[in-house]
């Protein structure tokens, strides 16, 4: 569920940090950028484990802060595949369960992947197994906070970076104050030739 990941980056230190320790200076840094995020096709980062090694620190023209590059362990969640965990029902959609580890929330179980015989009851708004039994069928709800067990059978990481603006294609004619280049960018503002 939590793997050492090891990880490089340039950290910058401002100049009003320059008082502290390298490292702490450093690992505050770190923690700042990439604590509680999500690294695509990496997990989600927890907390610095360790600095492995510190390469030489520059300072460029125009910038007071110390640049260096550095070699860490982070602790991140990447749950592997397969693997059985522990989470609470956050709430039910005709998507599926969603599930909360308390602090990753972004788990769904979809209807196909649920105990079958499963039907979703839209007046309570919950899923439900039929449980069978020599006596009848008995209906088990998945109510709201309820502790569950899990396998996590796929992972997916969604690119959020954002993307440019769209280019129009080359049939389309310039708006105003839109200039065509040969190259096929566009550029907005006034055309002054």
């Amino acid at each position: 569920m939590f793997v050492l990941v090891e990880m490089v980056d340039t950290v910058r230190i401002p100049p009003w940090s320059f008082q502290r320790q390298l490292n702490d200076a450093i690992a505050e840094e770190l923690n700042k950028k990439l604590a509680n995020k999500v690294v695509y096709n990496v997990g989600l980062c927890i907390c610095l484990y360790d600095i492995t090694k510190l390469e030489d620190s520059y300072i460029f023209p125009g910038d007071g802060a110390s640049h260096t590059k550095v070699h860490f362990r982070y602790v991140v969640f990447h749950p592997f595949l397969d693997e059985i965990l522990i989470g609470k029902i956050k709430y039910c959609s005709q998507e599926g369960v969603h599930v909360t580890m308390g602090f990753f929330d972004d788990i769904l179980i979809p209807p196909e992947s649920l105990q079958q015989p499963a039907k979703f009851d839209e007046a309570e708004q919950v899923w439900l197994w039929e449980y069978e039994t020599d006596e009848g069928a008995h209906d088990l709800y998945m109510d709201q906070g309820e502790e569950i067990r899990f396998r996590v059978t796929d992972e997916v990481f969604v690119d959020t970076s954002p993307t440019g603006p769209a280019t129009a294609t080359p049939d389309t004619p310039a708006q105003p104050g839109q200039v065509k280049c040969h190259s096929g960018l566009l550029f907005w503002g006034s055309a002054d030739l």
